[in-house]
């Protein structure tokens, strides 16, 4: 399975409190925090929903 490495480029500051939790729930916490996640529709989901907030690479 294709895997996605996800990085955090804004800060969680100020933002609404899903936001602050679903990044939470990708193991992201302070900018620049980076993670591997599974390519899966969880995941895109979560993306979709703060992706303004982070940077995807795919397939890594």
């Amino acid at each position: 399975m294709a895997n996605m490495k996800i990085t955090l480029k804004k800060s969680l500051a100020g933002r609404l409190e899903k936001h602050v939790a679903t990044a939470h729930s990708l193991g992201l916490k302070k900018i620049n925090d980076v993670t591997i996640q599974p390519d899966n529709a969880q995941t895109r989901g979560k993306i979709a929903k703060i992706g303004f907030l982070l940077q995807v690479e795919e397939n890594v």
